[in-house]
């Protein structure tokens, strides 16, 4: 029997998160330097330049936690690593794999009437996420039945 093994990253948001953190911290250095030097009768401190520039580098590590966003999936289950939490879910816990109509992301259906989005497949992905959805289903079809 031949192991099985998927793992799939979210491809665009990385091209859009990376551009815009890098933006957010050049504003927001920008703006740090500038504050010594703008006349509004307010006196900043190097401690205000300071804080600025990491209010900068906040925000761009919060948007680079959507290029974190995970599917790890084998015989054992699945593990769907979102924003901030991390799920395992064994295979006879999801009923199906569905991309709904018009929805941005795949996800799994749980028992009653509930389930867990999973933010790796994305549609703005395309073909990429096509095929993720399908390898998925291939292993629930394959483990959930064993």
């Amino acid at each position: 029997m031949t192991e099985e093994k998927l793992f799939v990253r979210p491809r665009r948001v990385f091209w859009v998160c990376v551009p815009l953190a890098l933006l957010l911290v050049a504003v927001f250095v920008t703006v740090a330097v500038l504050l010594r030097s703008s006349d509004t009768g307010v006196i900043f401190q190097v401690s205000d330049q300071v804080a600025m520039i990491g209010i900068g580098v906040l925000l761009a590590a919060g948007t680079m936690l959507f290029t974190l966003s995970t599917v790890k999936a084998d015989e054992n289950g699945i593990v769907v690593r979102n924003l901030l939490r991390v799920r395992h879910f064994t295979w006879t816990e999801v009923l199906s794999i569905t991309f709904p109509d018009g929805a941005s992301y795949a996800r799994l259906e749980l028992p009653d009437d509930e389930y867990h989005s999973v933010l790796a497949v994305q549609a703005v992905d395309r073909e990429h996420a096509v095929e993720a959805v399908r390898a998925l289903r291939r292993l629930h079809r394959r483990f959930r039945d064993d």
